[in-house]
């Protein structure tokens, strides 16, 4: 395909992308991940029983907490990114659950001790909040993107970015858990490959996740794109690295 063409459809592709709450359907296929060495949701029901009262804070679109199945009068939830605030408004609040904007880990709106769990997918973290909204015996359960995740990707194309969180792995995050008062009862880390088949799934994944490929465009980086199309030809693949974190911890 001629530089003009790849050009023309990559455009095509940063163009379209958005998303609908978390949903990555548009590349499915075309760009696959090694699955981590636990499920979030695995671990979730581990310790999740109906009578419990749970936040999610930083839902997303409640894509994650609706497939648990949890009492929905039992069930409270956060989002702070606009589009999701009114996914959620139209999809939670409906079901009864208690769901609140909020885009402030340290000032997250309900009373002190008002839960026994919470849960937390790639938002953010303040350990002082958390352990304020706890009852005793309360627990918080949180996966975490890495402060290494994407970063050979982001290299490629971005090589002078900083990365977005730098303080985002499990030392650094344990620890300031421990601090403001936790016991932690399990804790993991993983980096696992990640391939994309096409360069137009690739445009569309660093057009959406902003924070890790800042300024990001075609047009300004279509030499270094045309270098990886080069090298997926050659490989069959461009490949990136996923870092994930996961951190059970209980107020004693």
């Amino acid at each position: 395909m001629k530089q003009s063409e790849l050009k023309k459809l990559w455009e095509l592709e940063e163009r379209i992308a958005h998303v609908h709450g978390w949903d990555f359907s548009h590349i499915e296929g075309r760009c696959v991940e090694e699955p981590l060495p636990w499920d979030y949701k695995a671990v979730i029901r581990e310790y999740l029983n109906p009578d419990m009262k749970i936040l999610d804070y930083d839902t997303g679109g409640g894509e994650v907490l609706l497939s648990l199945g949890h009492p929905y009068e039992n069930t409270a939830a956060t989002e702070g990114y606009p589009p999701n605030v009114e996914l959620c408004r139209t999809t939670l609040l409906p079901l009864g659950i208690d769901f609140r904007p909020c885009d402030d880990p340290a000032a997250i709106p309900f009373a002190d001790e008002s839960f026994d769990l919470i849960l937390n997918r790639h938002g953010d973290i303040h350990g002082e909040e958390l352990f304020r909204l706890l009852k005793k015996g309360g627990l918080f359960i949180t996966q975490q993107v890495g402060d290494e995740n994407d970063q050979d990707l982001v290299e490629m194309v971005l090589p002078h970015a900083q990365k977005p969180f730098p303080h985002s792995n499990l030392r650094t995050q344990k620890k300031l858990l421990e601090d403001a008062g936790f016991q932690i009862l399990k804790e993991a880390e993983a980096f696992r490959p990640m391939r994309f088949y096409d360069m137009g799934a690739f445009v569309w994944f660093a057009r959406i996740i902003q924070w890790e490929f800042p300024e990001f465009s075609v047009e300004s980086c279509f030499s270094r794109l045309l270098e990886m199309q080069n090298k997926l030809e050659a490989d069959g693949y461009i490949e990136g690295t996923v870092h994930r974190y996961l951190i059970v911890a209980r107020k004693p």
